[in-house]
C-alpha cells in the first residue's frame, strides 16, 4: 500500500509515494520527478537514486536542465529512495539496507566510538528494489528497460556494486559513487572474482561507472581505481567500466560532480 503526495517544487513536477515494503515491512519515501517531455517510442529511462533525501532535489533540477531541447537528452525519470526521517544520510537505516552482514570486529571503529547499526540487509533491499519499487515506478510511466540507473554513495556505492556482481539484470548502468569497498574486510572482492566468472556467460551489456574524490581518505581513492583494473577482462564480454576522480572534491563535496555526470552516464547514447 501507498500513499501519494506533491513535494514542495511544483515546477519540477515531484511527488512523494510513502511505502510499507520488504518482509519487515519498513517505510520508505519514493521521491519521483516526473520527465519534462513526451515519452520516446521506446518509454523513459529512469534513474534511481539511493539517499534520496541527499541527492533527489539536485539531480531532479540538473535533469531538468539537460534534458531541455533542442539540444538536451531524453526525459528520464528521477526516483530517490528516502526514509522517513527526512535526514540527507539516515545511518540507521542506511546501514542495514545497503550492507552485506558483517561481524563488528571485522569493521572499523566509528568516529565517535559507538557500535555500528544493524548491518546486513542489502539482500532484502535488493528483494524491495526489484519487486516493489521497480514495479511502483513502471506502473506510473512507460519504461525503457534497456536504460535504467542505480546510483549510489559511500555504502550506497557499496551497494551498487554488489547489486552489479549478484543482479546484473537488475539494471543496465550501475554507478558506484565513492564506494566502500572496505566492508566487511574487503569481503566483496570474493563477489567480484564470482561474478568474474559467471559474467562471460549471461550475453549482457552491461555500464559501471565509478566516481571518488581525490580529497578523500587514501585507502578509498586506492580502492576506487583498483576496481576497473581487476574487472578489465571483462570489458570483451560486455561490461564497459570507467573511472571518473574529480580534483580537490572530499567524501560529500564529490557529490554534485558525480551526479552531473550520472546524468551524462545514464542518458548519453551511444
Amino acid at each position: 500500500m501507498s500513499t501519494t503526495r506533491e513535494l514542495s517544487y511544483p515546477h519540477l513536477g515531484c511527488e512523494e509515494h510513502v511505502i510499507y515494503a520488504g518482509a519487515r515491512r519498513l517505510e520508505y519515501r519514493i521521491l519521483i520527478s516526473h520527465p519534462s517531455g513526451e515519452a520516446p517510442p521506446e518509454g523513459y529511462p529512469v534513474i534511481y537514486a539511493l539517499d534520496g533525501h541527499a541527492v533527489f532535489h539536485t539531480l531532479a533540477e540538473s535533469a531538468r536542465l539537460q534534458t531541455r531541447k533542442p539540444h538536451g537528452y531524453d526525459p528520464v525519470v528521477v526516483v530517490g529512495i528516502g526514509y522517513p526521517s527526512g535526514e540527507p544520510f539516515d545511518m540507521k537505516r542506511r546501514c542495514y539496507d545497503f550492507t552485506m552482514p558483517a561481524e563488528e570486529e571485522q569493521l572499523p571503529k566509528r568516529p565517535d566510538g559507538s557500535q555500528w547499526p544493524e548491518s546486513g540487509g542489502a539482500d532484502s533491499f535488493l528483494d524491495t528494489l526489484q519487486k516493489e519499487i521497480m514495479p511502483l515506478v513502471s506502473g506510473l510511466f512507460p519504461v525503457d528497460t534497456r536504460r535504467q540507473a542505480l546510483f549510489g554513495h559511500s555504502l550506497g556505492g557499496l551497494f551498487v556494486l554488489h547489486a552489479l556482481f549478484n543482479r546484473p539484470e537488475l539494471v543496465t548502468h550501475y554507478a558506484a559513487g565513492s564506494p566502500s569497498v572496505w566492508w566487511n574486510d574487503y569481503a566483496l572482492y570474493s563477489e567480484l572474482e564470482q561474478f568474474a566468472a559467471a559474467y562471460p556467460a549471461m550475453n549482457l551489456q552491461r555500464k559501471l561507472m565509478i566516481t571518488i574524490g581525490a580529497e578523500e581518505l587514501e585507502h578509498m581513492v586506492e580502492d576506487a581505481a583498483k576496481l576497473p583494473g581487476l574487472l578489465a577482462p571483462l570489458a570483451e564480454h560486455g561490461l564497459q567500466t570507467s573511472l571518473n576522480e574529480f580534483a580537490g572534491e572530499s567524501h560529500v563535496s564529490v557529490l554534485p560532480a558525480a551526479l552531473s555526470r550520472l546524468l551524462r552516464f545514464a542518458l548519453e547514447k551511444e
